[in-house]
């Protein structure tokens, strides 16, 4: 109709037989349609329909339709399949429930205003009830934290007092396991990974500095030539690409923090501590992960600390295999992992073993980045202090808690969605959930615990038996 009266103005300002044509016809046809639609419902403009298409679409009936359509109806279904649990706020059906009816259309009747007050009622009560009920939730999360706080603040003046000032005499004492396995503070966490990582390479701050001038000389003559001698071995193309991959990778770093992006307060120092790296350990170089590591550190270190760390860290067996690309370690690492996977998870391993799906699918990225990555933050903290206390084990063990605590998901998925969902977890993983899945976690094979399986894994390859999957022995 709407259309009807724009052309009848545009008509009226039009001349010759189109004028003719709008100011007779369409008058004429307009008192005809009132007529009908008053006498015979069924009728429109261009031809019958169905007589509940009749009416001239109101806001309130626009309204009805659409909630009609997605299922907020405000017409009850019939008394013996109404529904009671109702989904939806009670100020967005008043209207429709609690509102007369328009005046061309039959007023309710006595029992529909009853029923529909009804059921205005039923739903006022859910909004209220599930507004209490998420008050208590809230309640119990605040509870929660605030009992997390103080728990954190209790065991910070245990970690500083006691713990600290008799590192080497209490650090392996079953009370400061037990304090280390629920999580260092953050005041803490730190100097506990210093002090836990060591510094069997004797790296000094001085020494730090001096890698680090090298590194600014080197960008420098980069920017300005291209053309240089080969140094301690290593090409200066395969330098300057580590280089350009470190300034790729700075912007991939917790890229939500912003921190470590350009301009932000962290983008020079974790810059300096990759370069200084590579001019350290030419024969590792930069490898992408790296720079997640670094960042970490960055957070809980001053900078020379972290560097330090960082480069103690990577010298680890277990990382250096995998930053080095050690191809034989690596596959002796999932070899073990998967003497452990079959026997913490039989059916989930004989469910991967199904689809040829191997660990390197998903560990690698879990491991270049000590899950950094892979988990949230501050869950991935809690992840490093125990694996500063326990070693390259928890690493693995991590990830069998990971498989564990998504056992019953993984088992319905196949070889695509499995490496899918791996390689990105769900990001509403919690820490108690987690942690929870790592304790059930049993790092002993038949009596042997993860070094000794580790040892007979290195041994059956030494001695050439590289066709048998290690993995299946015990």
């Amino acid at each position: 109709m709407g259309t009807h009266r724009a052309q009848n103005n545009v008509g009226r300002k039009a001349a010759g037989p189109g004028r003719y044509f709008t100011r007779n016809l369409f008058p004429k046809r307009t008192k005809e349609l009132k007529s009908v639609v008053h006498s015979a419902p069924g009728w429109k403009l261009f031809g019958k329909v169905p007589p509940r298409e009749n009416l001239q679409k109101t806001s309130k009936i626009i309204q009805q339709e659409y909630e009609a359509r997605t299922g907020r109806t405000c017409r009850p279904p019939p008394q013996s399949s109404r529904r009671k649990n109702f989904e939806f706020e009670p100020l967005s059906t008043t209207a429709l429930i609690l509102e007369d009816r328009p005046s061309n259309l039959p007023a309710k009747s006595v029992e529909e205003a009853l029923r529909h007050r009804q059921e205005y009622d039923e739903m006022v009560a859910e909004a209220k009830k599930r507004e209490i009920k998420e008050a208590h939730k809230r309640k119990k999360i605040m509870k929660e934290r605030f009992k997390q706080e103080e728990n954190i603040a209790n065991a910070m003046v245990i970690w500083i007092n006691e713990i600290l000032p008799n590192w080497e005499v209490m650090r392996s004492t079953r009370r400061v396991r037990e304090l280390w396995w629920q999580g260092l503070p953050p005041s803490v966490r730190g100097k506990v990974w210093s002090l836990a990582v060591g510094n069997e390479l004797n790296i000094t701050p001085e020494l730090y500095e001096i890698f680090l001038s090298r590194a600014k000389e080197r960008w420098k003559s980069f920017s300005e030539t291209s053309s240089e001698n080969d140094t301690e071995g290593v090409s200066v193309a395969d330098r300057e690409a580590s280089l350009e991959l470190i300034k790729l990778d700075i912007s991939r770093t917790f890229p939500s923090l912003y921190i470590f992006q350009k301009g932000g307060p962290y983008h020079d120092v974790l810059h300096s501590i990759l370069g200084a790296y590579t001019c350290y350990r030419p024969d590792v170089g930069y490898v992408q992960g790296m720079s997640f590591i670094a960042a970490v550190l960055i957070l809980n270190l001053e900078e020379s600390d972290a560097f330090i760390a960082f480069a103690n860290l990577l010298n680890k067996p277990c990382q250096l295999a995998f930053f080095r690309v050690d191809h034989s370690m690596m596959l002796k690492y999932f070899a073990t992992f998967e003497v452990f996977f079959e026997e913490n998870l039989s059916k989930l391993f004989l469910h991967f073993k199904s689809y040829s799906l191997t660990p390197d699918i998903y560990l690698i990225d879990w491991i270049f980045t000590l899950y950094s990555k892979s988990l949230p933050l501050d869950l991935a903290c809690r992840v490093w202090d125990v694996f500063c206390r326990d070693g390259e084990e928890f690493l693995f063990r991590t990830g069998l808690g990971i498989l564990r605590l998504y056992e019953d998901i993984l088992l319905q998925m196949d070889f695509i969605h499995i490496a899918q969902f791996l390689t990105k977890l769900p990001e509403d993983i919690t820490s108690e959930k987690l942690f929870s899945c790592i304790a059930a976690i049993q790092m002993q094979n038949s009596t042997k615990k993860w070094t000794q399986v580790f040892a007979s894994v290195m041994k059956d390859i030494k001695e050439g038996d590289k066709n048998n999957s290690p993995a299946l022995k015990s």
